[in-house]
This record gives structure tokens, sequence and C-alpha cells, in this order.
């Protein structure tokens, strides 16, 4: 699609709608593993960019199904413990394949 997971401009880091999809492989059923997932994608990200999780300012979070709030801002919570960047969820009729229950953006400005 002619993309970039992150890109970094100055200090500030934005990474592109990440999903738990890795090729043709969805990893996890549930919107929680899916977080998770998407989690360890946008960490590496940010990594690659020179910033790192407490550099979030700003998330944004795509579901299918609102009722899973409480699974994916559980594994949020878990990744950014006392960071609490910004964030907003929302729901969406479907993402780009129909397994995959979560999307997340992140912006990150580094100090």
């Amino acid at each position: 699609m002619g993309y970039s997971r992150a890109v970094r401009i100055g200090n500030l880091v934005e990474v592109a709608g990440t999903t738990a999809q890795d090729g043709d492989i969805i990893t996890g059923a549930d919107a929680y593993a899916q977080t998770k997932r998407i989690l360890e994608k946008i960490g590496a990200a940010l990594q690659e960019a020179g910033a790192s999780f407490e550099h979030v300012i700003r998330t944004r979070i795509y579901v299918t199904d609102i009722t899973q709030w409480e699974a994916v801002g559980r594994a949020h919570g878990e990744a950014f413990g006392t960071i609490r960047p910004a964030s907003t969820l929302v729901e969406v009729k479907a993402l780009i394949a129909p397994r995959l229950l979560v999307e997340m953006e992140a912006t990150a400005i580094i100090s």
C-alpha cells in the first residue's frame, strides 16, 4: 500500500493505524490478545523511530464491538501504566479484515 508504520519529523512521531495482523496471520481471537499484539508492534515502531511508550501523548483506538472496551482498556493500561496518554476509543463498522477487532494509532513527542 505504500505507507510507513511510523514517521518521525523532528521530535514528533506518528504511528499509523496498527492491527494484530502479521502477513496472513491475525494474532489473537479476542480483543485483549489483539490489543496486546498491536501494542507490541507500536512499541517496536516507536523504538525504531527513537521513541518509547513514555513519549506517547495520544492514542486513537478503533474497535468493531464497543462492548469490548474493558478488554482493550486493560491491555492499553498494562502497556502505558502511569504514562496515561490522551486516548479516544470509537466503534467502527469494520476493519480491513473481518477477524480484526481493534486498530490503534499513536502520537509521540520526544522531549
